[in-house]
């Protein structure tokens, strides 16, 4: 019978909590320590973290140099999924606050998305990616989010503000012409949809299943820059 194998745990930097890392048979799990026990992602279901990536970087694959963020470094699906969809000459930089969230993308974890920490193309800042974006002005080509739960901060209340109109405006800011802000959540949110929109973003709310084409599905909102 699985069981949840505690391997090691993450100090939050200026939080209360951390993060846990499990093995459970042949995947790992991170879980908030001290919580109800919820899953915060697992590598048996990242088809949305995967398509977090796979939907903006599409659309500006073809631009000359695309450069993108990624905020939250997780299990590394969304980096591996940008890297698949861009070119040699593309830079990805990805801000994890977390440092025992980069060692573990480097250890054993990193094998279930093909280490992609280590693509030459990839760029790792250890801050917080509110602070990345603060100093961003017409920087990217795309910025994707995948940040505690969503709209809705669970590991830390200061990660709200990227959800709130101010951190909407600043990825606009960071966003070159057209660019293409990608936000994923655990549901769906009216309200954000309409917040979005008034940022100066067009904006569309996707549907993507968590895992293969059944069972739960999680909230992609694809925004594009207008003005």
């Amino acid at each position: 019978m699985k069981r949840f194998v505690l391997l090691d745990t993450a100090p939050i930097p200026h939080g209360d909590s951390a993060l846990c890392l499990f093995e459970y048979g042949e995947d790992f799990v991170i879980k908030i320590a001290g919580g109800d026990g919820g899953q915060l992602m697992n590598t048996r279901m990242h088809g949305s973290e995967d398509a977090l990536a796979e939907i903006p970087c599409k659309k500006i694959a073809g631009r000359p140099e695309p450069r993108v963020l990624i905020g939250g470094l997780g299990m590394g699906f969304t980096l591996a999924s940008a890297l698949l969809h861009l070119g040699k000459s593309a830079e990805v930089v990805v801000a994890e606050l977390v440092p025992g969230v980069i060692e573990w993308n480097r250890g054993a974890l990193g094998a279930k998305s093909g280490y992609p920490i280590n693509d030459p193309r990839t760029r790792i800042i250890e801050d917080d990616v509110a602070k990345v974006l603060n100093a961003a002005k017409g920087d990217y080509d795309a910025i994707m989010l995948d940040v505690d739960n969503g709209p809705e901060g669970l590991t830390q209340k200061s990660n709200t503000w990227l959800y709130s109109m101010d951190g909407l405006r600043q990825c606009h800011k960071a966003l070159r012409a057209k660019g293409i802000l990608a936000v994923w959540s655990s549901s769906a949110d009216r309200k954000f949809s309409e917040k979005i929109a008034k940022a100066g973003f067009k904006a569309e709310a996707v549907q993507v299943y968590a895992h293969g084409n059944r069972g739960t599905r999680h909230t992609i909102w694809i925004a594009e820059k207008l003005g």
